[in-house]
């Protein structure tokens, strides 16, 4: 089953002969290889482009091997192009060529080429393309698939469709199984044999046991500030571990350098400044985390976070974690300052939203908690609450506009109703 995936293809149509190299990267398994050598690949034909003007050669095919010297592959395009108009080189797996960046800069010298490529692994990761690219790049980062991109793929009844998807997640390769077991198993055996096995040979970390622990810590406090220092805390008190909050830091990196984790920044929305004390944690991909702490701990609450937080990166917002002081007096009566959470400050240019995710608002206790944060913002940026019940979006008293999870997830320009 071939899954439409339109944003990133018309990413891809709006770069066309820009003259960059276009590097899609994301983590392993999110549909890199699809979208480049099929869906952009037939895009190209049915808007005119002949075939002999498409180049897509795959590296991970045998029938390519002699390709991936870098003479062979140079001489072998050079052999293809034999007029002056555009030629798409479409390179999937590119990390598997020997000097695939020097013979990717070669290439862009050539007026007729257009380029397109994908890469993962050890080899290929976005802090490779920044520094090894100079600048001669674009990045398209690719997720799994969003619940707007499963559901158009499963159909049927929403919450069927959305109990699947947070319980076993976007990866597209899933749709292929219809068992639960096959699902489990398919992604207990991804995380091992590929994403820790690409971290390890990458890093080259000899303290495997230690990474796997982080991993678990991680996954386990979605939705929950955190820091290294803490989880070396925690390590020490709860695993019976000692490791430094420098070498967890490092670990982190490597995790977020794999796409596995995203690191959301804590902003004090009235000081307008960052807070380095406490970052957030989410993971790319619900399937993946749920698989790591062996499908138990599945809070249905934190994991509605983490796929809001994974919504937003994916329309393209700059995602923080908001903090707002207010003051408030203590059971003496005394003056006291405390610091609300906003869940999500999400920024695209000049728009900037404050999001709440709020898995039940049932009592009006509930909503005043929920609200009290967004009230204290002193600016007149919209503010939303994400409720999981079905309910009609509409603005409250206060301006707030209150929307159910699935118009949220399945409307795209949801925030602005």
């Amino acid at each position: 089953m071939i899954i439409s995936r339109d944003r990133y293809l018309q990413r891809l149509i709006r770069c066309r002969n820009n003259g960059l190299i276009k590097v899609i990267t994301g983590i392993r398994r999110c549909g890199k290889s699809i979208l480049l050598s099929k869906i952009f690949h037939d895009w190209l034909l049915e808007n005119g482009v002949a075939e002999n003007h498409i180049i897509d050669i795959a590296f991970d095919d045998m029938d390519n091997e002699q390709l991936k010297d870098p003479h062979a592959f140079l001489d072998f395009i050079k052999s293809r192009i034999t007029d002056p108009d555009t030629y798409y080189i479409l390179l999937d797996e590119v990390q598997m060529m020997t000097d695939f960046v020097g013979v990717l800069l070669s290439l862009q010298h050539r007026s007729a080429c257009d380029i397109y490529v994908t890469g993962s692994n050890s080899r290929f990761l976005s802090t490779d393309i920044a520094t090894e690219f100079r600048g001669r790049s674009q990045e398209i980062r690719m997720q799994p698939l969003t619940f707007a991109e499963y559901y158009n793929a499963v159909g049927g009844d929403k919450s069927d469709a959305w109990q699947q998807y947070y319980m076993y997640g976007g990866l597209p390769q899933l749709l292929a199984f219809g068992e639960v077991e096959e699902k489990a198993d398919y992604l207990s055996n991804l995380y091992r044999t590929v994403y820790l096995a690409d971290l390890l040979e990458r890093n080259k970390i000899k303290n495997d046991d230690g990474l796997e622990t982080l991993v678990r810590v991680l996954a386990s406090s979605v939705g929950s500030p955190g820091n290294p220092s803490r989880i070396a805390s925690t390590f020490l008190s709860v695993e019976k571990k000692e490791i430094s909050a420098n070498t967890l830091s490092r670990y982190i990196r490597y995790l977020q350098e794999a796409f596995v984790v995203s690191e959301a920044l804590r902003y004090d929305v009235k000081g307008r400044k960052y807070i380095g004390t406490e970052t957030k944690y989410y993971f790319s991909d619900m399937g993946i985390r749920n698989c790591i702490l062996g499908f138990r701990q599945v809070e249905e609450n934190h994991v509605m976070e983490n796929i809001i937080y994974n919504e937003l990166c994916y329309r393209g917002f700059c995602v923080d974690v908001g903090m707002v002081e207010v003051k408030g007096r203590d059971v003496e009566g005394k003056t006291v300052r405390k610091r609300l959470e906003v869940d999500f400050v999400a920024n695209k240019g000049s728009n900037r939203y404050y999001v709440q995710s709020a898995f039940r608002m049932d009592n009006e206790e509930k909503v005043l908690q929920e609200k009290k944060s967004l009230m204290n913002i002193p600016d007149s940026f919209r503010k939303i609450i994400i409720v999981k019940d079905h309910i009609a979006p509409y603005h409250d008293e206060s301006g707030v506009l209150r929307i159910g999870l699935f118009d949220f997830l399945l409307k795209p320009e949801s925030l602005d109703m």
